[in-house]
């Protein structure tokens, strides 16, 4: 029974250490290429969006409808991150699980730990 903990244990570690390996830094036109992998996108965000609900949209590579990739801030959450339309025209990172959503890649962005100013 020892033996199966450690083979469970170590299977466990080399998962763990493969996930570490895909979590990196990708630029935002290679964020769809990251679709369901948690990743790092870093760039210069183009556009900062507030929409009438309070979803909070900040777009990289372009504004909207052209953008490469956003992060999404949904209402709910909005009141947790102050000065985001700051960050337009910064370098930042958004750190998550990249999706699909209507044709881009996105990161939903619930904690203001998710996101760096370079």
């Amino acid at each position: 029974m020892n033996v199966m903990r450690k083979l469970a244990a170590a299977l466990g570690l080399a998962l763990l250490m493969a996930n570490g390996a895909v979590a990196e830094t990708v630029a935002p036109r290679d964020a769809v290429e990251n679709v369901g992998f948690t990743v790092t996108v870093e760039g210069v965000v183009s556009q900062v969006s507030i929409s009438r609900k309070g979803t909070v949209y900040i777009n990289f590579g372009g504004w909207y409808p052209n953008h490469v990739f956003q992060g999404v801030i949904f209402n709910d959450d909005a009141r947790n991150f102050s000065n985001v339309r700051d960050l337009e025209g910064q370098t930042v990172t958004i750190r998550g699980r990249i999706k699909m959503y209507n044709g881009k890649p996105e990161i939903i962005v619930d904690s203001p730990s998710q996101i760096q100013v370079r």
